[in-house]
């Protein structure tokens, strides 16, 4: 399971020109799942998100979590993360884990994640989202389990 975490100011998922999540300032966390993935790598990486210090304290420093500056956080699938562009100029996707296996487990994501204390919101699994990132800092951030 992997993750790019943006720290942002304002996030923003649309599907069909209609809003489906919106947050203030937080975390939109770009999520895709691998081949094997499971609960073991769900709760490895809330926890770790909801307890990295990427948020700035009063001196400027990064010693803040999200749950310490009252943050959100929205999740989007992205099964674009499994890119493999090693070989030729088209990447590869054949250790993403398919739909059927990664939406539930996207979807436990989410729920792991609100229960440490986060709200969360969510894009749409499989749908073509319009994700609106106003990255703060910028900080991006890469976790993988």
């Amino acid at each position: 399971m992997r993750a790019l975490l943006q720290r942002v100011s304002h996030g923003k998922v649309s599907v069909d020109g209609k809003s489906i999540a919106e947050i203030g300032h937080g975390l939109v966390v770009l999520l895709g799942v691998g081949e094997g993935d499971g609960e073991t790598e769900i709760r490895y990486l809330a926890e770790k998100i909801a307890q990295m210090r990427i948020f700035e304290d009063e001196q400027g420093k990064m010693n803040l979590s999200i749950l310490d500056v009252g943050g959100e956080a929205i999740v989007v699938s992205q099964f674009t993360l499994y890119a493999n562009t090693k070989k030729g100029r088209r990447p590869s996707f054949v250790h993403a884990a398919p739909p059927e296996i990664a939406a539930p487990l996207v979807e436990e994501f989410t729920k792991v994640l609100a229960a440490q204390g986060i709200p969360t919101q969510s894009g749409e699994f499989g749908a073509d989202m319009l994700v609106e990132i106003n990255n703060d800092g910028p900080v991006t951030i890469w976790l993988e389990r």
